[in-house]
């Protein structure tokens, strides 16, 4: 009897957002590959990207743990950050493994595949090149902003972010990925610091509108300070359509669910606010909506 073929998922994103959904996607009979951001450049990913000339392994290993399939303790040692030692302090344990596999393999890519059997991963995690890229915005006034990490802090709308080198090269394997998708997801996630960062890395962004499987993006529930402040849902789509130069997404998930009073005022603290469900305009654009309450307390 010929086994069925899972549906294939390729995810793209970073941070928090893209575990927590890959965290649940694997529960279920999907064939999954994830492609992470290689812009991050803060903390522990940040001095490895600088100190050994790789690209950030943060992003990376959390979806590792993730899609993992191991002992609970074998999950927190490789999430185990060190909180003293001269060297040692703010590293993620998984962080330093992570980079001593690259060293040990002769490369990043090599080094998440190899790491990926030791955390018996259900799926494929790929970066979304195998050098390491630095993140760029630029702002409505015109400024330039240098680095992931600073792109937040300067509170003013965005026009667009790009990478340097210009011609980094993807994976050969994440663009076959992306044409054998049966579905495209994009987010949740920082929209110009996880998401976006994947979609610019050069030919990546060509292979992701030729593709013919259905695009979704699932929309954050709140805003974010410094990146998408005053945005609708569908403005986030916008975004994501500007970055490429024509409409691609077919699907947009967005949370309808009420923000308890309390935890609303904890977010306004933060300039954050819950996000905006236009409907109108997803209809004027040929956009399904689906409005579930994504939103758990």
């Amino acid at each position: 009897m010929k086994k069925e073929r899972k549906p294939k998922i390729v995810i793209m994103g970073g941070g928090t957002g893209l575990s927590v959904l890959l965290r649940g996607l694997k529960q279920y009979p999907v064939d999954i590959t994830a492609v992470v951001t290689i812009a991050d450049d803060g903390g522990s990913s940040g001095r490895l990207r600088d100190e050994l000339e790789i690209p950030p392994p943060g992003d990376i290993r959390n979806v590792l743990v993730a899609l993992s399939d191991v002992e609970p303790l074998v999950e927190a040692l490789f999430q185990h950050r060190f909180t003293t030692g001269d060297g040692l302090k703010g590293h993620a344990l998984g962080n330093l493994l992570l980079a001593g596999m690259t060293s040990i393999t002769g490369d990043f890519f090599h080094a998440i595949t190899e790491t990926s059997k030791v955390l018996n991963v259900r799926g494929r995690v790929l970066p979304a090149a195998n050098q390491s890229a630095v993140l760029h915005a630029e702002l409505e006034d015109g400024e330039i902003v240098t680095g992931e990490s600073k792109i937040p802090y300067y509170g003013k709308k965005i026009n667009r972010v790009f990478l340097t080198p210009e011609d980094v090269e993807p994976l050969h394997e994440t663009l076959a990925e992306i044409k054998r998708a049966d579905l495209l997801v994009f987010g949740p996630g920082s929209l110009y610091t996880s998401i976006l960062p994947n979609l610019v890395v050069n030919k990546i962004g060509d292979a992701v509108l030729a593709a013919k499987a259905k695009k979704v993006y699932v929309c954050n529930v709140m805003t974010q300070a410094g990146e998408t402040m005053g945005y609708t849902a569908f403005d986030h789509v916008q975004a994501l359509h500007d970055h490429l130069g024509q409409p691609f997404i077919n699907t947009a998930i967005v949370n309808n669910r009420e923000i308890p009073c309390e935890l609303r005022k904890s977010y306004e603290e933060e300039m954050s606010t819950p996000v905006v469900v236009d409907e109108e305009r997803f209809v004027e654009n040929n956009i399904d909506v689906i409005q579930e309450g994504l939103a758990k307390y």
